[in-house]
């Protein structure tokens, strides 16, 4: 099979107040660990789609054998996002039989999470394999190709949640407890260092 990563990293940071994407975490940005980890998976091709500050994140992760794709609706919603890395995917690599969403803020975010979702695809031929955590069902998630249109005809800002919501028995999750963890506030920050200290001290 062929797949492809999208992380999505576009956003403004309202309610942060700066980008999120350049935030530092155990080394690096999170954006370039959210590159690295789709690089150093199993996946043939990654894609970051950028907006808010799209000059400094793309210099961040420059030197990273990713694709970069400017998304200039980027205050429109997630969804508008989603659609420029999905057509951008299409365009490049018309062979590609399915794609992984993930965010560029979640910290724990890593190469074996993604292995995770294209072994579980592989084994079970479902459409959709996604992530579980705290309750609910998110990205970093795997979609197949008789999923693409729909994904590129998303409106708003829920995302891809709103197919997860009618994939019935086309979709299998993944329990991945650390995905609760991303990053939109100063406080959602200060728990993702307290969490990487104590991880740390574990090790």
């Amino acid at each position: 099979m062929e797949i492809a990563v999208i992380i999505l990293a576009a956003g403004g940071s309202q309610r942060l107040g700066k980008p999120k994407q350049l935030l530092p975490f155990h080394g690096g940005s999170l954006l370039r660990r959210a590159a690295e980890a789709a690089v150093g998976s199993h996946a043939d091709h990654c894609t970051v789609v950028l907006g808010n500050e799209a000059e400094r994140c793309g210099a961040e992760i420059a030197n990273l054998p990713v694709r970069l794709e400017i998304n200039p609706g980027w205050r429109d919603g997630l969804a508008s996002s989603i659609r420029v890395g999905m057509a951008a995917v299409r365009r490049n690599h018309p062979d590609v039989d399915a794609v992984i969403l993930a965010p560029g803020d979640q910290p724990f975010l890593t190469s074996a999470v993604l292995n995770s979702l294209m072994q579980i695809h592989l084994s079970t031929a479902v459409g959709i394999v996604a992530s579980s955590y705290a309750d609910t069902i998110g990205v970093p998630a795997l979609f197949c190709a008789a999923w693409f249109q729909r994904l590129a005809e998303l409106q708003g800002d829920r995302g891809a949640k709103t197919l997860f919501d009618t994939a019935g028995p086309d979709l299998i999750t993944v329990p991945f407890p650390q995905g609760a963890t991303d990053v939109d506030t100063a406080e959602d920050y200060a728990n993702a260092l307290a969490v990487e200290c104590g991880m740390t001290n574990d090790e």
